[in-house]
């Protein structure tokens, strides 16, 4: 039975903390042994967080990428593919040092189960990888009930300096349970295709979404992610599904269900491979999206996606 080596190995802690400078010592901390390690360096953390950060570096910080969580993670989706994969995949020599914190206080019930599984894929988007990335969660401000998560998704769990194995490690189980059914909205238009019509499916999502008040480029991004997801369903779906819009608490909100079932976790999360024809329907549709639920199952799958108007 073959072992991977500690150099390869994919590290994953949860750092809990209290107060701002817990988080400040603790993370500049991890950055620098990557600093005297010669490892690439990124941190992706609100907005705030990143000035806490930059400023407990002082000069190290030139050498650190910074990004903008609220702005690169606002849809949990994106984060694997083009956060960090994206950072990963740009240093394939040594390991990687990335600090990632996805979710803070803030973040709306809506959000939650795709901030969730999301940090349960990563653990099967990293398996085997040279690479660590640091997860901090609030525990002064966050719920019970993601600190939970939390120790579910993270194999690695350090609190007050120190770290631990944790026993509650179950990435698979997170998954699953944020596989919510998403119940049909009543108010919402909505539009039955086959493969003769995607494209008036195209022009009812975007009719609907101006109606709504969408307006300017993001009515291209609603043309395309109807586009993509609608084309899915003819092809993986059952040959059909249905398209649903509806506006939700200053979101407009596209639906599409069909007959089919996504068995691999990662769709849309895998970065596509030089010269891949096809299989990035998915992932373009968590690119342009503000938020992406995914409910799949016996019965087939929902996909419902998020725009701010």
């Amino acid at each position: 039975m073959s072992t991977v080596s500690t150099e390869e190995r994919f590290l994953h802690p949860a750092l809990f903390y209290r107060t701002e400078q817990e988080y400040t010592r603790q993370t500049v901390d991890f950055l620098r042994k990557g600093l005297a390690s010669g490892e690439p360096l990124a941190v992706a953390v609100p907005g705030p967080h990143l000035e806490l950060i930059r400023d407990g570096l002082g000069a190290d910080a030139q050498g650190v990428l910074f990004l903008d969580m609220t702005d690169v993670g606002r849809n949990p989706g994106r984060i694997i593919p083009r956060v960090l994969r994206g950072f990963a995949d740009a240093h394939p020599q040594g390991r990687v040092r990335i600090i990632g914190e996805p979710i803070w206080a803030g973040r709306s019930a809506v959000e939650y189960p795709a901030c969730a599984q999301h940090e349960a894929l990563i653990n099967a988007a990293f398996e085997g990888r040279a690479v660590t990335i640091l997860c901090p969660y609030d525990e002064a401000r966050l719920d019970p009930q993601v600190i939970a998560d939390a120790r579910m998704t993270h194999p690695t769990l350090i609190s007050d300096g120190r770290e631990e194995d944790s026993d509650a490690y179950d990435w698979e189980a997170v998954v699953s349970r944020y596989n919510e059914a998403l119940s049909p909205v009543a108010d919402s238009a909505v539009f039955g295709f086959g493969g003769g019509e995607l494209p008036a499916a195209r022009r009812f999502a975007v009719a609907q979404a101006t109606r709504l008040g969408l307006a300017g480029p993001r009515l291209g991004d609603v043309e395309l992610a109807v586009a993509e997801l609608t084309t899915n369903s003819v092809v993986h779906g059952g040959g059909r599904g249905t398209l649903a819009v509806w506006s939700e608490d200053g979101s407009l909100v596209c639906e599409i269900r069909d007959a089919g079932r996504l068995s691999d976790p990662l769709a849309g999360r895998r970065p596509p491979q030089p010269g891949q024809i096809g299989g990035r329907g998915l992932m373009l549709v968590h690119y342009v999206a503000d938020l992406v639920r995914v409910h799949t199952g016996a019965d087939g799958t929902t996909v419902r996606f998020y725009l701010g108007l």
